[in-house]
């Protein structure tokens, strides 16, 4: 194993490392389920960058597995089928699409850029993993998430105006978009900030 293979292979045990410390540290909890999480993301990406997509892939895809496995106690469904949906488009696709997050490595000049744009193309990928999995496996939620209180007003004027798979999918983008909006702006402004920073927004080769 030569030198700089080692040293990739350490970096992206520390980046995993924090990237899951990070799942657990949440923002506010949101009313209806999702989770707003301190950029959890970001060292996935940021070692996608410095590596290129070929190590990116293969760290997104260990934290992939990482994540269904401290994520078993919590993954639910209302068939085994959806069960299984579930673990594939909400875990091992979301999570192994982060590596994608250093697609822009030579295309922008700016590292700064360059993160930030990695990090908005790979939040919304998994924003539509997660999206046709809401979708698929799980629309049938649509109707009562939106008589709940805090929204029935403004729900009773979506179940007027949609049914059936409309209603599912515009259920599914409003859902995944209370959380996954919010993370994607916080996690791009501070990629770019850190990319600013020559030390950490350096390119790295393996």
């Amino acid at each position: 194993m030569t030198n700089n293979r080692l040293k990739t292979m350490v970096e992206a045990g520390v980046l995993l490392a924090i990237a899951v410390v990070l799942t657990f540290i949440h923002l506010p909890a949101l009313p209806y389920g999702g989770n707003i999480t301190l950029c959890s993301t970001l060292p996935i990406i940021l070692f996608s960058y410095r590596h290129g997509l070929k190590w990116g892939f293969l760290c997104s895809f260990v934290f992939a597995l990482l994540q269904v496995l401290l994520g078993l106690g919590e993954i639910k469904g209302i068939t085994g089928v959806a069960v299984i949906g579930s673990v594939f488009f909400d875990y091992l696709l979301a999570d192994t699409i982060l590596g994608i997050g250093g697609i822009f490595r030579n295309k922008l000049k700016r590292p700064s850029a360059a993160l930030a744009a990695g990090a908005l193309l790979a939040l919304f990928l998994k924003f539509v993993s997660h999206f046709i999995s809401g979708f698929i496996f799980f629309g049938e939620y649509a109707e009562w998430f939106f008589t709940q209180d805090s929204i029935s007003e403004w729900g009773a004027k979506v179940l007027e105006a949609f049914s059936g798979p409309g209603l599912y999918a515009f259920y599914s983008a409003v859902y995944n978009a209370t959380y996954m909006l919010p993370e994607m702006i916080i996690t791009a402004i501070i990629a770019a900030i850190i990319g600013a920073v020559p030390m950490i927004g350096k390119k790295a080769d393996a």
